[in-house]
């Protein structure tokens, strides 16, 4: 398949390749998606994804060490690195072209061929130890858990993509293994190249590199589960700030009113003219940090308001945030606000797209997740679709306050003052 944006050709193993030929850049982005991440783990192996993610920086049969793998990279001035998430782990190297071969011999080998030795686990095991304790130094990432358990309750979209201290302690050597073995198949793997590159080159490498490596059935997600059940969490920490999580259910990845939703992110809490930035802190001064955000899943969403604030002033703030809500859903927001937040996205992903490890990127992971690819002009082209009626309906549908989930990290010992100002 291709087209001016990108070409993709699929492995007889099932294994996906796609590339973006950029011809003026002078960098090559190496992109290796693999459809696994915490939503396909069991309860008691939870947080294996993101262990096994790094394990395989610690060394392969060709270069036996973290430190040799490091060196290769470090030392053609690239960068590398990887990531975990509910629904895919990604590894990426970006280079200079001269070294896009030395990149990818990298990448293909950390997949295909790491050596997972016992006393590397040991210590990396010590050093996710580390990464969640660290969580439990920042409240605000706190919060955001404690909001996803409510949201998702008893589901892995409601737990920390790294574990729990217990289930990290529990993972050996043999489980990770057998987890490798059966969700790193190339029928659940894409790799994706931007850069000063021709398809041809990057087919003829990967297809050397991977192409006789078996294909196989892998692991499904758990599927998300419908919102209900409690929804206001307060965990007591002594803070200097009150960090304050509010969500809505959300959409999932592909839905046809995602840009909408976007649009009302932005109108409402995304940059310094939002809503809820003039109205909390430049009209009352009450807090220095509130935005909003959306999530999205294959088959979920959320779209979330946080905020950090001094404690005593934290009731106020969420009634501010409330009403703000509750007005952009009665009301819908202007021509004028629609205008300027569809600007601001398409600048933002145009500006993004002049970079090979964006374009990379977007292609794996669009490849990976939703089986297309949609170009650029693609995208911008949907953004321009949507109308004002569109993202009113929109803000009237999804904006349901009875149902929304707070959550609220700081000095309280009871959620009596929050859960009341939820409207029924």
């Amino acid at each position: 398949m291709s087209n001016d944006f990108y070409e993709q050709t699929v492995l007889p193993n099932g294994l996906r390749i796609l590339s973006s030929t950029m011809p003026h850049t002078h960098s090559v982005a190496l992109s290796l998606y693999v459809g696994t991440g915490s939503r396909y783990e069991r309860d008691e192996e939870a947080g294996i994804s993101h262990f096994l993610e790094h394990m395989l920086f610690k060394g392969t049969e060709k270069r036996r060490t973290a430190k040799e793998i490091a060196e290769a990279i470090d030392g053609v001035g690239g960068a590398m690195n990887g990531g975990t998430d509910r629904e895919y782990t990604i590894y990426y190297i970006k280079v200079a072209k001269p070294h896009r071969e030395l990149a990818m011999d990298i990448l293909m080998e950390m997949v295909r061929r790491p050596l997972m030795e016992q006393d590397e686990v040991e210590k990396e095991r010590k050093v996710i130890l580390e990464e969640l304790a660290m969580v439990e130094d920042n409240p605000s990432q706190i919060a955001d858990l404690l909001l996803d358990s409510i949201m998702w309750p008893q589901n892995p979209l409601g737990r920390d993509v790294a574990g729990t201290p217990e289930s990290v302690a529990a993972i050996d050597r043999e489980k990770m293994l057998t987890y490798l073995h059966d969700q790193y198949r190339p029928n659940n793997i894409v790799v994706s190249v931007a850069g000063n590159v021709s398809h041809a080159e990057v087919v003829e490498q990967v297809t050397a590199g991977l192409g006789d490596w078996e294909s196989g059935g892998v692991a499904a997600l758990s599927p998300a589960p419908s919102v209900n059940g409690r929804r206001c969490a307060v965990q007591y920490k002594k803070t200097e700030q009150a960090h304050v999580s509010i969500a809505t259910p959300g959409f999932h990845l592909n839905h046809p009113d995602r840009h909408a939703l976007s649009f009302l992110s932005i109108i409402l809490g995304e940059g310094m003219s939002s809503r809820l930035f003039i109205e909390l802190r430049e009209k009352r001064g009450l807090v220095y940090d509130v935005h909003t955000y959306v999530s999205q899943f294959l088959d979920a969403g959320a779209f979330h308001v946080y905020t950090g604030v001094d404690p005593k002033n934290a009731v106020e703030a969420l009634k501010v945030i409330l009403d703000e809500l509750a007005l952009l859903e009665a009301e819908g927001p202007s021509e004028e606000e629609l205008h300027k937040a569809r600007e601001l996205s398409k600048g933002r992903l145009m500006l993004r797209m002049e970079d090979t490890r964006a374009v990379s990127g977007w292609l794996g992971g669009q490849q990976l997740l939703l089986g297309k690819v949609r170009s650029v002009d693609d995208a911008v082209a949907e953004m321009e679709a949507v109308t004002i009626d569109d993202v009113r309906r929109v803000a009237h549908d999804l904006i349901v306050l009875s149902e929304a989930r707070l959550a609220v990290v700081g000095p309280y010992r009871s959620d009596k003052r929050f859960a009341s100002l939820l409207p029924a």
